[in-house]
């Protein structure tokens, strides 16, 4: 075999020598600048909340709760009233309140009802309307059609905190902190073979590393009971 074969014998195995390696560290940056890029703002917004989570009682905030009261239209409180003895004797059930009396409601208290469901008893129609730093209910009385509503606003700082949590964020905020957490992990194991990499070079490289498993883990096992 001629040094010529061998020259490019060497060259057609992949995955190997000094221009596969500088093509696996090119593609690992991509990809590390990628996710990190992605992951900036939600990194920004859950380390800061991280630490407003962890000093939440050194934070003082004062919730602003507003009340009011209706009275439903005769015509809208009939639909809320028992049509059968059935009914009438049944303790607990979860149905959405109807769509007429919701569009009413939202006027009349100047913010939107959905279709989640209500708490139903013999006595009155409960609906919670919890959100990401804040609290909502409505009551109505099944016989007088009376309104009571409340609602309480803890904040920015609270929204912020809630979301971190995800506390009554909806499915699409779910989806987003799936995502991100993948988007996470993408860069930090980008991270990880970018090190491994330049650590031939830089001898500090995996005793930070090990510090950073050795920290937390020392706290977990002598200081936390």
């Amino acid at each position: 075999m001629t040094p010529a074969d061998t020259s490019s014998s060497s060259a057609a195995k992949p995955g190997k020598g000094p221009a596969a390696r500088a093509a696996w560290l090119k593609q690992l940056h991509q990809w590390h600048w990628i996710s990190s890029a992605i992951c900036l703002i939600g990194m920004i917004l859950f380390a800061v909340t991280g630490i407003t989570l962890n000093h939440a009682a050194d934070i003082e905030s004062k919730p602003a709760i507003v009340g009011k009261t209706a009275q439903l239209p005769a015509e809208l409180a009939a639909t809320l009233k028992p049509r059968s003895a059935d009914e009438a004797s049944e303790a607990d059930r979860k149905a959405a309140v109807p769509a007429p009396v919701r569009a009413w409601l939202a006027k009349e208290l100047g913010r939107p009802i959905d279709a989640r469901e209500a708490e139903w008893n013999r006595d009155e129609v409960y609906l919670a309307m919890p959100r990401p730093g804040g609290d909502a209910w409505v009551r109505i009385a099944r016989d007088s059609g009376e309104v009571e509503y409340e609602d309480t606003d803890r904040g920015w700082i609270s929204y912020f905190n809630d979301l971190h949590k995800g506390r009554h964020a909806g499915v699409a905020w779910s989806w987003f902190i799936d995502l991100f957490a993948v988007a996470c992990l993408l860069f930090s194991v980008t991270g990880l073979l970018i090190l491994k990499f330049h650590a031939v070079s830089r001898p500090s490289t995996w005793p930070l590393v090990g510090l950073g498993l050795v920290i937390p883990a020392l706290l977990a096992l002598l200081l936390i009971h």
